[in-house]
């Protein structure tokens, strides 16, 4: 993937991302403090994950949906 040139690799290859995830959740968690059961953890924690899931598939992300279209499409004509 570092030959392509639409892509920026730096973002690829870090774990900026997974580390900025990381960070938000600890965040959310801080706020309550103490949770009353470990569903109560789980469930924040999952409803988080959920809503950035949401947000990256749908479009408010760095790389272009479109973009990873014409990408798999080279990639199959060179397979």
């Amino acid at each position: 993937f570092f030959s392509f040139q639409e892509i920026d690799a730096r973002k690829i290859s870090s774990t900026n991302l997974l580390e900025r995830l990381n960070r938000e959740i600890r965040r959310r968690t801080r706020v309550v403090g103490i949770f009353p059961s470990m569903d109560s953890y789980v469930r924040l924690v999952t409803s988080y994950l959920i809503e950035y899931s949401e947000d990256w598939s749908s479009g408010r992300s760095y790389i272009n949906p479109k973009i990873i279209t014409e990408l798999q499409l080279q990639l199959a004509k060179t397979a």
